[in-house]
């Protein structure tokens, strides 16, 4: 095939995906057809570093040797039966998470959306349960981002998202990011629970101070409060620990998990301590499949893969090279206004259109991704190496 005709058959797929599927992004003129590691492929045969990890998902990058196996051969045993039953993989994963957490029970489903919806239900179920219907508030950050279906974009910190869908749910209280004095303010007789974001993703990289977050807890036990930590984003080793509470030094009540935790299979999770978790009795709530052997197996592999190969750490280390490499630009440029994050988790703030560079990476073979308009993010797979970070900040050095 010759390169107009591979650009020819590049756009033919395009265009055939505009004509069926609902225009509900805004995509990237690239077709990719292949990866391997840290590496795309488009359709045209061109390669691409990938700083996007299909926003935070795929953390042992893509087409993982054990992941490809742990899949295919747990296709070939069984890969659904309902959550009527037990299965082997489902309980070895929840035993896995249990062990390595704060958590005493896992509730299993498809994505982040519904681990958060599956918390704010829980949250409200808990208080039922000991006779306070009234206490059923929940307090969220302004510029959180917590999913997109009815509930979980109730409980979302940004106006932009939920034009279009109103009424939307009435018991969400916002409150700025960092601000305890808000908080404190806002807390009242009906609220049930504080949900947040240790670093807020598509809030623009912004991280809670510890300081804050240990007054959160100290704050959610005077009350009896219920703390709800968000780390769709942040969890399963980004921030350069398994979850980004240990950074803290405190724990939360409830917390969400989805994206990296089967490197790229839909699933989601939400642990809870068993003093909260006894809120949800057979019939409570369910997800068909929540938890399939399939999707169980295949992330029980992603989390042994990153703890026996060390790759959190290699992501701890990595991720304070890449930053200080991101602060090099700071320095030589007046166009970044900040840089921010933990881990691989980093964004860099510009004082115009993030979007152009954007482009202007793809073109040059770079995959990144704009948030809040004007914050770079980058969250590529943890597996990725100081050569290829040093790649990336010279195309960026060039761009600025």
């Amino acid at each position: 095939m010759t390169v107009e005709q591979a650009k020819m058959d590049a756009r033919k797929w395009m265009a055939q995906a505009d004509g069926v599927m609902a225009a509900t992004y805004k995509r990237t003129p690239v077709v990719f057809s292949r990866g391997s590691g840290c590496t795309l492929w488009d359709t045209e045969g061109r390669s691409y570093l990938d700083f996007v990890a299909g926003i935070a998902v795929c953390n042992l990058g893509h087409a993982h040797p054990a992941v490809s196996n742990a899949l295919s051969e747990q296709a070939r045993t069984l890969v659904h039966v309902s959550n009527l039953y037990y299965t082997i993989p489902q309980t070895e994963l929840a035993s896995w998470l249990v062990d390595h957490s704060f958590g005493d029970k896992v509730f299993f489903c498809n994505s982040g959306a519904e681990a958060n919806e599956a918390a704010i239900k829980l949250a409200r179920k808990y208080f039922k349960d000991r006779a306070e219907p009234d206490r059923y508030r929940i307090i969220s950050m302004i510029q959180s981002f917590h999913g997109r279906t009815l509930g979980t974009l109730s409980a979302t910190g940004q106006d932009k998202i939920k034009q279009g869908f109103s009424p939307i749910l009435e018991g969400f209280d916002f409150v700025p990011f960092n601000d305890i004095q808000a908080i404190r303010d806002k807390i009242s007789v009906s609220t049930c629970a504080i949900l947040l974001e240790p670093v807020q993703g598509e809030g623009g990289i912004r991280s809670a101070d510890p300081e804050f977050l240990q007054e959160v807890r100290r704050l959610c036990d005077e009350t009896g409060t219920l703390l709800i930590f968000d780390e769709i984003q942040t969890g399963i080793g980004r921030t350069g620990k398994l979850f980004a509470y240990e950074h803290f030094g405190i724990e939360p009540d409830i917390m969400t998990l989805a994206k990296a935790l089967a490197n790229g299979l839909p699933i989601g999770a939400m642990l809870a301590k068993e003093s909260v978790a006894a809120a949800f009795v057979p019939g409570s709530h369910a997800s068909t499949f929540g938890g399939t052997p399939l999707v169980t197996a295949v992330s029980l592999c992603v989390l042994k893969t990153l703890d026996q190969e060390d790759i959190i750490g290699h992501c701890a280390e990595v991720g304070r090279y890449f930053k200080e490499r991101l602060v090099e630009l700071k320095s030589r440029h007046d166009s970044v206004v900040d840089v921010r994050g933990l881990g691989l988790l980093l964004g860099m703030e510009l004082n115009t259109d993030g979007l152009p560079l954007v482009q202007a990476c793809l073109e040059k073979g770079f995959v990144i991704n704009c948030v809040q308009g004007n914050t770079l993010r980058f969250v590529p797979p943890l597996i990725v190496q100081k050569a290829e970070i040093d790649r990336l900040i010279h195309c960026l050095d060039g761009i600025l």
